[in-house]
C-alpha cells in the first residue's frame, strides 16, 4: 500500500491548461425543463475529448516498490483513461539476463492488470547491462522482444503518442552514460523516424511525446534536445513533452507554444522531501481537448472507490471511530529525582463486528526515555482485546522542564471486504504516578504560606480518578479562594459531569452539587455573595442525608438527598469544570490555597476555617501549594494523590 495512504483524501493537483474550453450555445433539444431559469445553465462542450494517464520511473527504490506500481495501477482503473503511457525505468535492471527476465516479468504482470492500454518508454535501468556476458547493445534486445520498440509513434483519436529513446549508446565509443553530453545524443535513425512521424502526424489534433531523460533540462544532457526541440515547434501541433529520470516532478513551463513537464515515481527511489513540492509516488492524468490539455496530479493511494463505501461500511468506521479507545492498564511510578524503572500496559479493544489490525507503539519528546519493546501488530476479531506491555526507564537526573511523559500511539485500520481503511492515529499520555512527599520540598522561609494562581484560561490541577480514593457516604470539600473575577459560569473544584460532585462559584454565587440516586442535589446561593479580592472559605459537606454549603464558616444552603454517589472515570480538576473528555471548562480565575477532600461530615453547625488544615485519616487530598515537583502539585494527605498540572499557574505569597 502506498506510503500516501494517511493523505488518501487530499489530491495533489496542478492544472496546467493551455486554451480554453469552448461552451455550447444554448440548445433546447439539449436541455428540458418546465420550470423557469433554463437561460442560468450552460452546456458542455461536444468535442471529441479522452483521456490518458502517464506513469513516472518505477526503479531505484526497495524492492517492495512493486506494492506502490500495482496501488496506481488500482486507482488508474477507477478512472480508466484510454491508455497510460510510462517514462522510461520500468525495471531496477543494471544486472545480467536471468535478473532482468524476473524484474521484467514482474512488472509486466502488474501492468497488464489495467484495464486499458499501456505504452513502454525505454530508460537507462531498462537497457543498462551490468556483470558479465554484455552483449553489444546490453539490454536493447531484451527491451525489445519483451516491451517493445525503443522507439515508436502511437494515433488515436486524431492525435499522436511518440515514445523517443534517449538512452543510445555514444555511437563512436560504445559508452552508455547519461552524465556525459557526448552520449546524449539522438542517433540520425532515430532522429529520421522523428522527421517521418512529425510529417506523417502533422494533421493530427495533438502530439505528445514521451522520453526517460528530460534533456531539455541542459547540464550533463548537453544541447542536443535543441535540435529535437526545433523539430517540434517546426511541427506546429506538438502540445507536451513528458520525461522521467529525475525522481521528482517539475515544470518547465510552455516553450515555442510546447508544454515540458517531468513525473517524479510510481514506485522508484523518492526522497519524499515534499509531496506538495514534487517529492512524491504519482501519475498524472491528462484530459485531452480541441486546441488545450489539462494535467493533474494524483498522489498515489488517493483515488478512492466509491461503491466500496457501503452504507454497512460507513456505518462500521463511525462505529469504530467514535468506539475504538486506548486504556491506560498500568503506568509506572517516578520518584522526585525522576527515575523510573517499571512497566506501562496499555490494552485497546475492537469495538465493532469487522476485523480491525492495531499497531500500537511508545514515544516521548524527552529522549532520556527507554522503552524495552518496539511496535505491537494485531489483527482483533470482533470484541477482542490485545495489551501492550513495556518497561519503562527514565535516570534518576533530577525533575526538571525537560521531562515529558511517554505518549502511547494507536493506529487502527477497518479491515472490510475488500476495503482497507485507516482511522486518524490517536495517542494518549501515560503520566507516571509521583512518589513524594512534601518533605522532598525545601523549606519555605519562616511566616510564608503560599497559594497557587489560576489565569481563568489554560490552568489547572487534574487528578486521574484512579488516583483518588473516595469512598461512597458522606464526605467534604473546602479551599480557601481570592478570586480576581468571576464568569458566568466557573468551576472550581469538579468531578461533575452527570454524576459524582462538583464546588461551582458562577458569578460569585456559591454552589456544592452531588449526584445522588441519578440525580444532582444542590445546595446554591441564588445571590452574589463572594467578593472579588477578598479570600473566603468554601466549604461543601454531603452527610448521607443533606448537602451543605459552608461560607467562612456559616451554613448558607441546604438541599435534602440520600443515595448512592453516581461514579465516573473522569479526573477532579482544580481550578476549572471538567468536560465529558476528560477536558477543562468554565476555568476560575484567582488564588486557591487549603484545598481538602476527606470523608466523613466535617461540619454540622458553623465553624471557624481553619487557615492551614492538618491531614487526619479521614483525609484524601490536601493540598498546601507548599511548593512543586516538576509537573505536580504535592499532596498532603498521605494518600499520595499528587495532582498534575496544566497550563502554568503560579505560586504566590498569601
Amino acid at each position: 500500500m502506498s506510503a500516501y495512504r494517511s493523505r488518501r483524501f487530499a489530491l495533489l493537483a496542478c492544472m496546467w491548461t493551455l486554451g480554453s474550453a469552448q461552451v455550447s450555445a444554448q440548445d433546447p433539444d439539449r436541455l428540458q425543463t418546465d420550470r423557469p431559469g433554463r437561460e442560468l445553465l450552460d452546456l458542455p462542450a461536444e468535442d471529441e475529448a479522452f483521456t490518458f494517464a502517464v506513469f513516472g520511473d518505477r526503479t531505484g527504490g526497495p524492492a517492495d516498490g512493486v506494492k506502490i506500481l500495482a496501488q496506481a495501477v488500482a486507482d488508474v482503473n477507477l478512472v480508466q483513461p484510454d491508455l497510460v503511457m510510462t517514462v522510461g525505468d520500468l525495471v531496477n535492471g543494471y544486472n545480467t539476463r536471468p535478473e532482468w527476465m524476473v524484474q521484467m516479468t514482474e512488472f509486466t504482470g502488474i501492468m497488464d492488470r489495467l484495464l486499458c492500454p499501456w505504452y513502454p518508454v525505454a530508460g537507462n535501468h531498462d537497457v543498462y547491462w551490468r556483470g558479465a556476458g554484455r552483449p553489444e547493445r546490453e539490454h536493447e534486445a531484451d527491451y525489445e522482444t519483451h516491451f517493445g520498440p525503443l522507439w515508436y509513434a502511437l494515433r488515436h483519436k486524431d492525435c499522436w503518442f511518440l515514445s523517443l529513446y534517449t538512452d543510445e549508446a555514444n555511437p563512436k565509443t560504445g559508452e552508455r552514460n547519461f552524465s556525459k553530453p557526448e552520449c546524449q545524443r539522438m542517433s540520425p535513425e532515430q532522429m529520421a523516424f522523428l522527421d517521418q512521424t512529425l510529417k506523417r502526424a502533422s494533421d493530427a489534433r495533438h502530439v505528445f511525446v514521451f522520453l526517460h531523460h528530460p534533456r531539455w533540462l541542459g547540464g550533463n544532457y548537453g544541447d542536443d534536445w535543441e535540435k529535437v526541440h526545433q523539430r517540434l515547434v517546426a511541427a506546429g501541433n506538438v502540445t507536451a513533452v513528458f520525461g522521467g529520470h529525475i525522481h521528482r516532478m517539475v515544470h518547465s513551463g510552455v516553450r515555442d507554444g510546447i508544454e515540458y513537464m517531468t513525473l517524479a515515481t510510481v514506485g522508484g527511489g523518492q526522497s519524499g522531501i515534499s509531496p506538495e513540492a514534487g517529492y512524491l509516488h504519482h501519475w498524472n492524468l491528462v484530459t485531452v481537448r480541441e486546441g488545450h490539455i489539462a494535467v493533474s496530479t494524483f498522489p498515489v493511494g488517493a483515488a478512492i472507490d466509491p461503491r466500496q463505501i457501503t452504507e454497512e461500511v460507513s456505518n462500521q468506521v463511525r462505529a469504530l471511530s467514535s468506539g475504538l479507545q486506548l486504556k491506560v492498564i498500568s503506568s509506572p511510578k517516578i520518584d522526585a529525582q525522576g527515575a523510573v524503572d517499571g512497566e506501562i500496559v496499555v490494552e485497546v479493544t475492537n469495538p465493532q463486528s469487522t476485523p480491525i489490525e492495531v499497531q500500537i507503539g511508545l514515544e516521548s519528546a524527552d529522549s532520556r526515555w527507554l522503552f524495552m519493546r518496539g511496535h505491537h501488530h494485531e489483527r482483533l476479531e470482533e470484541g477482542q482485546k490485545t495489551q501492550f506491555r513495556a518497561l519503562a526507564l527514565h535516570p534518576r537526573a533530577g525533575i526538571d522542564e525537560s521531562l515529558r511523559f511517554p505518549v502511547a500511539q494507536l493506529q487502527a485500520d477497518y479491515l472490510g471486504e475488500n476495503v482497507r481503511i485507516s482511522l486518524p492515529a490517536r495517542s494518549i499520555e501515560i503520566a507516571p504516578r509521583l512518589e513524594a512527599t512534601p518533605e522532598d520540598l525545601p523549606p519555605l522561609p519562616p511566616g510564608w504560606d503560599l497559594s497557587m494562581d489560576f489565569n481563568g484560561t489554560t490552568d489547572a490541577l487534574l487528578l486521574a480518578s484512579d488516583y483518588l480514593e473516595l469512598p461512597d457516604g458522606p464526605f467534604t470539600l473546602e479551599a480557601w479562594l481570592n478570586a480576581k473575577s468571576f464568569g458566568e459560569r466557573t468551576g472550581l473544584i469538579c468531578k461533575t459531569e452527570g454524576s459524582e460532585f462538583g464546588m461551582f462559584v458562577n458569578g460569585g454565587k456559591p454552589s456544592f452539587i452531588v449526584h445522588l440516586n441519578g440525580a444532582y442535589v444542590s445546595a446554591v446561593v441564588d445571590t452574589p455573595v463572594l467578593e472579588v479580592g477578598r479570600w473566603h472559605h468554601l466549604a461543601g459537606v454531603f452527610d448521607g442525608k443533606e448537602v451543605r454549603l459552608y461560607l467562612d464558616g456559616q451554613l448558607v444552603a441546604t438541599a435534602p438527598g440520600t443515595g448512592k454517589r453516581t461514579r465516573n472515570a473522569l479526573p477532579l480538576i482544580i481550578g476549572a469544570d471538567v468536560d465529558s473528555k476528560g477536558d477543562t471548562t468554565s476555568p476560575f480565575h484567582g488564588s486557591l490555597d487549603a484545598v481538602h477532600l476527606s470523608s466523613g461530615a466535617r461540619y454540622a453547625g458553623a465553624f471557624d476555617p481553619i487557615a492551614r488544615p492538618e491531614a487526619d485519616d479521614t483525609s484524601r487530598l490536601l493540598l498546601q501549594f507548599d511548593g512543586l515537583v516538576g509537573p505536580w502539585s504535592l499532596d498532603s494527605s498521605g494518600q499520595g494523590s499528587h495532582p498534575r498540572i496544566q497550563g502554568q499557574p503560579d505560586l504566590t505569597r498569601r
